[in-house]
């Protein structure tokens, strides 16, 4: 079947304008101002055509942790925030450390409603075991975080990075600079996750590395919005003054890209006597920022910088992050469409949100995958996702 969208507002490489698309075969075939006669019409009038929309740091929580999520609900969870790429984090039970458990973590991922790839793990038990082709990076944590995987022997941490194409780094206060001095040693580039605090960015000001993220729970929640368990998550919430930050580095530039860190865990985990690290986020991030593009906090053009271009340049992504001949992912989102956060009509199997109750202004209504239409207007359609593919002109492993 194909697909005609009409009259939207598409987001063209260097501007915004109305146009139709026509796809068939699972891609854009024509970008035109011409009516395009279809199979299946979408009238989009009013409403913004966006690349779509790549979260590049969750934990789908499968295999070993189902009860919390697994492919299937987080993929619908991401497909209903507009989300039409995920890359997964290793930090499963057991973690992903070999090739043989990241097989395995392919074939359930085949489940996936939305396009899927993984983040290949790191440890000191594991050295031996090559980073594996058509992985995004390796990840390395410096930090306490969920799971046991944190690196703290120099001589360790040198041998991953010099083994990685790419490292994705947990690092937080003074272990940013050590992320950094391993990248130039190395020559291996890094991407700084879920970045939380004014002093971070100082030093990546200084020594910009390849990527810098920032999560929506570190940009809307504050010290001040802390729960207890429900908003207990690594690295923490922080003061008002570094939000501040994060908010003026993302208006400079410095921040190159916002992913959900979607992390979530039961309700009855959290209420228990030693609550888990993280909560869910891969459907709140967009309406989050949507929102904000509506209180003039951002530009749309900025959403997409930072939640489609540049997680395509950094992770390499190949045919994602633009609208063009020959790719298939889109979001369509209504700006004026308000609407409150209500964990009972999100998608995720965890079954809560910090941001139960808020109002937000802007929505996706449509989400392309492939081609395929998988979410129409809060319905979801069967579908299925494939794991993304990269562009090879990486440094080969030493």
């Amino acid at each position: 079947m194909n697909i005609a969208i009409l009259n939207g507002k598409v987001f063209l490489p260097g501007m915004i304008t109305e146009a139709n698309l026509l796809i068939e075969d699972g891609v854009i075939k024509s970008i035109s101002k011409q009516r395009l006669p279809a199979d299946k019409v979408i009238n989009a009038r009013g409403l913004y055509v966006l690349p779509g929309i790549i979260d590049c740091h969750v934990h789908m929580r499968e295999p070993g942790q189902t009860e919390k999520e697994d492919f299937v609900t987080g993929s619908c969870s991401a497909a209903a925030g507009g989300v039409t790429t995920f890359l997964d984090m290793p930090n499963n039970r057991p973690p992903t450390l070999t090739k043989d458990l990241l097989e395995e973590k392919r074939r359930l991922a085949k489940r996936s409603v939305v396009n899927f790839g993984f983040h290949f793990g790191s440890s000191p038990d594991t050295l031996n075991e090559l980073v594996p082709e058509n992985t995004a990076s390796t990840k390395v944590f410096l930090d306490e975080s969920t799971g046991s995987l944190s690196i703290t022997d120099d001589t360790v941490l040198e041998q991953v990075f010099r083994r990685s194409r790419l490292v994705t780094c947990h690092a937080e206060g003074e272990n940013v600079r050590k992320a950094l001095e391993f990248s130039h040693k190395t020559s291996t580039p890094v991407s700084i996750c879920h970045v939380s605090t004014a002093q971070e960015l100082q030093a990546l000001q200084k020594d910009p590395p390849l990527g810098i993220e920032a999560c929506p729970h570190h940009l809307f929640l504050s010290q001040n919005d802390d729960t207890g368990p429900f908003t207990l998550m690594k690295p923490r919430l922080k003061p008002k003054d570094d939000v501040a930050a994060l908010w003026q580095a993302i208006s400079n530039g410095l921040i190159t890209h916002v992913a959900s860190d979607h992390a979530p865990h039961t309700i009855e985990d959290k209420e228990g006597g030693m609550p888990p690290y993280g909560v869910p986020g891969v459907e709140t991030m967009l309406p989050l920022l949507l929102d904000a593009v509506n209180k003039d906090r951002l530009k749309l053009n900025d959403v997409v910088r930072l939640c489609s271009q540049n997680p395509a340049r950094i992770f390499k992504l190949q045919g994602k992050g633009s609208i063009s001949v020959g790719n298939g992912d889109l979001t369509l989102v209504d700006l004026k469409l308000k609407r409150k956060v209500k964990a009972d009509t999100l998608h995720s199997k965890c079954g809560w949100t910090p941001y139960e109750g808020k109002t937000l202004k802007g929505w996706p209504v449509y989400t392309i995958i492939n081609g395929t239409l998988v979410y129409d207007e809060g319905a979801m359609i069967p579908g299925q996702g494939m794991e993304v593919k990269y562009e090879r002109d990486r440094k080969d492993p030493a």
